[in-house]
């Protein structure tokens, strides 16, 4: 059974050990955050702060956005993107790894606590009942302390989410 985490596109990219876990992982994807990858390519800003990371990290964005635009997955995200909360089928990525996309809709359920992102995040982990990933300890600590009841893993942990039976019930 795959191992099921909501994150933002760009983390995928960002974290090569995202691409080759130990178990199947499929990660829910907020389309929004896919929609920032196209924006990040086309940008002169750097992703990452050293020149080496920057190459790969826009290279594996590269891979990431040609994978979404194959005729068959491009067919499969139209669809999805046609309401809201619809959701592609699984998009395999290797043997181990796919993504769903989801059109995330930002109600602003959470007011000024949270940036419309970090909404959609919240809004899709609740709704698909898989934990959040995510890099940002300010976010972690924002949601701990609104007590919002999704789970959520810091990156640096992301092969104890993986090996454990981290996925609520």
């Amino acid at each position: 059974m795959r191992k099921r985490f909501v994150i933002e596109a760009v983390m995928i990219a960002v974290y090569g050990e995202m691409l080759v876990p130990s178990q199947a992982v499929e990660y829910l994807v907020p389309y929004t955050t896919i929609s920032e990858l196209y924006e990040m390519i086309e940008s002169k800003e750097p992703v990452m702060p050293l020149s080496i990371d920057e190459a790969h990290v826009r290279s594996k964005i590269s891979e990431l956005i040609a994978m979404l635009e194959e005729p068959f997955n491009k067919k499969k995200l139209e669809r999805a993107l046609a309401t809201p909360w619809g959701k592609s089928p699984p998009l395999p990525f290797n043997d181990n790894v796919s993504f769903t996309v989801v059109n995330a809709y930002d109600n602003t359920e959470y007011g000024e606590e949270f940036d419309p992102i970090e909404t959609e995040l919240i809004l899709t982990s609740l709704r698909e009942k898989a934990p959040i990933m995510t890099d940002q300890p300010d976010l972690v600590d924002r949601i701990i302390e609104a007590r919002l009841p999704v789970h959520i893993f810091d990156m640096d942990d992301f092969e104890f989410a993986v090996e454990e039976d981290a996925n609520p019930v």
